[in-house]
């Protein structure tokens, strides 16, 4: 009996790091979810005065840089965050910029883009892209930023969330 015992205890004790990594996952798919803004029913709904850059008067500068291991985007909204959630109201022109001297910049807005015109967007120092906000919804863009002159190369791709709000 007691070798039929070692060996369950051996058993459970092979079995607890795979359960443990297996609920680390689950956990951290859930907070990934969480984060996920365009999973939410109603996305319209997380939009406030605090996160709600420009209007159709105003146009929304959203500054695209290039950080030590990825790329950044922040909107021209007080206290904002690189990457953070932002909305814009329809008919807002949305001017995306590198503030930063020599840096270059793709930003690919997807198949569904709520912009005028649509299509990547491609810009840099020397080059802002402007577009207008027409599609009320939300989407998850596609970004990434360089050095113009070459030799630091292109950052890693990274994604931030826009939500278009119909006035």
């Amino acid at each position: 009996m007691k070798t039929h015992r070692s060996h369950w205890m051996y058993c459970a004790l092979l079995l607890l790091p795979v359960l443990l990594l297996a609920s680390m996952a689950m956990a951290e798919d859930k907070k990934k979810d969480s984060k996920d803004a365009c999973a939410n029913p109603n996305p319209a709904s997380l939009c406030t005065a605090d996160n709600t850059c420009g209007s159709p008067s105003s146009p929304c500068m959203v500054n695209i840089k290039r950080t030590s291991y990825s790329s950044s985007a922040t909107p021209s909204i007080p206290g904002a965050k690189g990457n953070d959630l932002f909305c814009v109201k329809t008919g807002t022109t949305v001017t995306w910029q590198a503030t930063d001297k020599n840096t270059g910049f793709l930003v690919d807005p997807g198949k569904t883009s709520p912009f005028d015109p649509p299509g990547v967007f491609m810009g840099g120092s020397e080059k802002s892209v402007s577009a207008v906000a027409k599609t009320p919804g939300c989407i998850t863009y596609h970004f990434s930023a360089t050095a113009q002159n070459g030799i630091y190369g292109k950052s890693k791709a990274t994604t931030g969330q826009l939500i278009v709000v119909g006035q």
